[in-house]
């Protein structure tokens, strides 16, 4: 095999007519014609320079040709890196300029804001939009519908994922065409796809989740994929009769539940709704199965591991857990201090080993030294104990990490922006439940001495610098923070404070 991840998930519907992409306005796109166009791309890639090994930073829009930028990256043996789409200028210069990048892809709505971004990191520009217009895709209709297919090992990184670090540093995590197979093959046996199968994709294309977990899965099989822009109720509503599975973040379903169109009728056909991302309530398990007769499946990934444990598709699909570890992968329970394995029953932190685990962050040696074991364990920085049948239960975070609709965001990148702002003292930033997003951000911050900062001020300064998704839900004025006797602030108690501020 000359290339495990491009032979195996894309080679293998080469000349292959049947429908793989269904969009939102009907139009359909063939395996064969997604690959040839896949194949325009690589060659666009290597024209502007790039070889196998180099790293494209990518962010557009969702699009079947966003898509195929992963599937020529993985024909040229080139590291794809997709960024967010609501990340700002300042934050894709960091990505670009970390790591290495040579080209930059982006909508051409960014393009002004970009330009300076990528000259000053030394990478070409080009844009693409979601209609297939575009600089990118000018140069592609140039280049043949063939490309040779570049020779990698299992071994080689096939993409670079950025994920929040303790020290508020983005980690880029090196992810090996090994560990995005493997996952994709051991999640279509445990989930029973086939080429039957038609999955309702309503995910972004620019993490794990519907890149890796979605796509890939769907190309191992051979389905197809209703391939919508983002999660739109009137579209989710009228496609869920053609689809067969779907995959979402908590905020779809409660969405849906909220929605009186979304009925058992609606989705009797339906044999699978897979959740993950961020924990899903017990409550909207319950709510879900009452109203269409199905439970949820969900299942615990991140980042640097892809999918690490799931609950059964045959058996009971327990709320409040993320099931068993998957065939090839080991999940251990151990103390955070000494690194031993913990008994049944007891909390600590979760350690995972397998072919799914990430090869180590990218040019940070020592943080990788940190948290990937010399024997392969990786230590997740959540904290999860396993019940008396063997199910996993995640039950908080070491890290102070918020994840909010799916999305990972650091505080501390908050709080240094806060502690900036007129008449801030300090400030502490934290994750509280939230009905739709699974959690949301609050900012805590303490005046100077007879001041008043001014809160819309401070909420539209901050917003120029991050991602909206990033942005506090709401900014809270205290006289001081909760402090140890160490004069560490207590976050814990600040989200005990809060935890009810967003019930409905």
């Amino acid at each position: 095999m000359v290339n495990p991840l491009f032979d195996t998930l894309f080679g293998q519907h080469s000349g292959n007519d049947a429908v793989f992409l269904r969009l939102g306005d009907g139009q359909t796109l063939s395996y064969a014609a997604f690959l040839r166009m896949a194949a325009q791309f690589a060659g666009v890639l290597t024209t502007l320079g790039l070889t196998a090994g180099d790293r494209v930073a990518v962010q557009v829009s969702k699009s079947p040709q966003a898509l195929a930028v992963y599937a020529a990256c993985a024909q040229a043996g080139i590291v794809f890196l997709p960024l967010n789409t609501a990340y700002t200028p300042d934050e894709v210069s960091y990505f670009v300029q970390n790591s290495g990048a040579r080209v930059l892809l982006c909508d051409q709505a960014r393009l002004d804001s970009l330009t300076t971004v990528a000259k000053s990191c030394g990478a070409a520009l080009e844009t693409m939009n979601d209609d297939g217009t575009g600089s990118f895709c000018d140069l592609a209709r140039t280049h043949p519908e063939t490309f040779e297919t570049a020779a990698c090992t299992q071994d080689d990184v096939a993409a670079l994922l950025y994920t929040s670090g303790t020290t508020g540093r983005s980690k880029g995590a090196m992810l090996t065409q090994g560990n995005l197979l493997s996952n994709a093959q051991v999640l279509v046996d445990e989930w029973q796809f086939t080429s039957h199968d038609v999955l309702l994709h309503a995910l972004p294309v620019f993490h794990t989740h519907g890149l890796f977990v979605a796509s890939n899965i769907t190309l191992l099989a051979g389905g197809q994929m209703i391939f919508l822009s983002g999660f739109q109720m009137d579209q989710v509503i009228a496609q869920l009769p053609n689809a067969t599975t779907m995959m979402g973040v908590p905020t779809f379903y409660t969405r849906l539940l909220g929605d009186a169109r979304f009925t058992k009728p609606l989705v009797a056909h339906m044999r699978l709704f897979v959740s993950g991302s961020a924990p899903l309530l017990a409550e909207t398990h319950a709510r879900f199965q009452q109203r269409t007769g199905c439970r949820i499946l969900e299942r615990y990934g991140m980042t640097e591991t892809n999918m690490n444990t799931s609950n059964p598709y045959d058996g009971e699909r327990r709320a409040g857990t993320v099931g068993f570890p998957l065939p090839g992968t080991e999940v251990k329970i151990t103390d955070s201090n000494t690194g031993e394995i913990l008994p049944q029953g007891e909390i600590g932190e979760i350690e995972v080993r397998g072919p799914n685990v990430f090869k180590g962050y990218w040019q940070m040696p020592e943080k990788t030294a940190e948290e990937l074991r010399e024997d392969g364990y990786f230590i997740t920085g959540d904290l999860g104990q396993f019940d008396q049948d063997g199910y996993l239960h995640i039950v908080g975070r070491n890290k102070d990490l918020i994840i909010s609709g799916g999305y990972n965001i650091y505080p501390k990148e908050i709080e240094l922006l806060l502690n900036d702002e007129h008449h801030v003292l300090e400030s502490a930033v934290i994750g509280v439940p939230h009905p739709d997003f699974g959690e949301t951000v609050v900012a805590v911050i303490v005046a100077e001495a007879g001041e008043k900062p001014d809160i819309d001020a401070i909420q539209s300064n901050i917003s120029k610098s991050l991602a909206r998704f990033k942005h506090p839900k709401r900014v809270i004025i205290v006289p001081e923070l909760p402090r140890n006797t160490m004069g560490k602030v207590q976050k814990k108690s600040l989200r005990d404070q809060f935890a009810t501020l967003f019930t409905p």
